[in-house]
């Protein structure tokens, strides 16, 4: 279940038509390239279709966010409030929470999270067995296709205090058992533990990626002044992926509030949600089961404002070091 890493080539005469050619010409040279192309065009259709269909076109619903929506008005009966949920979701005592729980578990994934892959890929780079560097690599990989219902499940299996194996071997040294799923200190911990777990080996395909353009000839030279395997890997590959790291981080930025919901919906319940309650879990309280359709999309326009702001000024930042970011 390997993944060919090997880099591919990009045909020079891939390139897009001259801007400064007249108009007529430029449209008949665009259709040449698409039909040239036309095998990539078309493998690349159904993500565009998906984008258009699930992203774009839901976003014109975004205008009940300034109304009294009601389902049996419509868009256009409903009676418009202007920024009157707005102003509800930020005096509410709910907001605060909310907000701090979703920044100290995003920054938790900043610090943990993001690094792992990157450790891993570079570990998984030094071992010259391509057997044994594919095997592990497979191995840990394999949670990312598991749902998160099966992650967390598992966890509670392990951790559960009614036969939980941990807690059995915690007992049978004479501890005593560890709430791990009640008590709220352990909440956050668990979500970045699974979080690492989940995705960490899936995200190593990305840096061996990058790893495999690496000159192997710089590594010869290193090699020949007496360069460590230490030094070559922070001299030479590290520098060689940082471009990729800056946008994978451009990227991470910009989900600092999209924790996802479902991760954090299964392991909510009534002893840890003051920890654990994120805007994605309240955006469905609030909409599907209180049904106040209009506040929840306030609360959700507002997510997704924030990550805007976020991933236009990490690109900016990221173009002021001197790298290309992501746009």
């Amino acid at each position: 279940m390997a993944i060919d890493l090997a880099p591919t080539s990009v045909r020079a005469d891939a390139e897009l038509p001259p801007a400064d050619l007249p108009p007529q010409h430029r449209r008949r040279t665009w259709w040449q390239h698409i039909w040239r192309h036309k095998a990539l065009y078309l493998m690349a259709l159904p993500g565009i279709a998906y984008f258009i269909i699930f992203k774009y076109v839901p976003m014109a619903g975004l205008v009940i966010a300034f109304q009294d929506y009601s389902p049996f008005r419509g868009i256009t009966g409903s009676p418009w409030v202007g920024f009157d949920h707005f102003v509800r979701f930020f005096t509410e005592d709910t907001f605060g929470m909310l907000l701090t729980n979703t920044v100290v578990i995003s920054l938790l994934l900043l610090i943990f999270s993001f690094p792992v892959p990157i450790i891993l890929a570079l570990m998984l780079n030094e071992l010259r067995l391509k057997f044994f560097q594919r095997s592990i690599q497979t191995v840990i990989y394999l949670p990312h296709f598991m749902s998160w219902v099966i992650v967390v499940s598992l966890f509670y299996v392990l951790l559960t205090t009614d036969g939980g194996s941990v807690n059995q071997l915690l007992q049978s040294w004479g501890l005593p058992a560890i709430p791990f799923l009640t008590d709220p200190n352990w909440l956050r911990p668990l979500y970045t533990m699974q979080e690492i777990w989940k995705t960490a080996g899936w995200g190593t395909i990305i840096y061996l990626a990058a790893m495999t353009g690496v000159d192997l000839q710089l590594y010869e030279a290193a090699e020949i002044d007496g360069a460590g395997r230490w030094s070559q890997t922070w001299h030479i590959t590290l520098p060689a992926i940082r471009p990729v790291i800056i946008v994978m981080f451009i990227l991470a930025i910009g989900d600092f509030l999209e924790l996802g919901f479902e991760h954090m919906f299964l392991m909510l319940n009534s002893l840890n949600r003051e920890v654990g309650e994120i805007f994605d879990t309240y955006v469905y309280t609030a909409g599907i089961q209180n049904g106040q359709l209009s506040y929840a999309t306030a609360v959700g326009l507002f997510k997704g404002l924030v990550g805007l702001v976020l991933v236009v000024g990490a690109n900016r930042m990221a173009k002021k070091f001197g790298e290309e970011g992501v746009f």
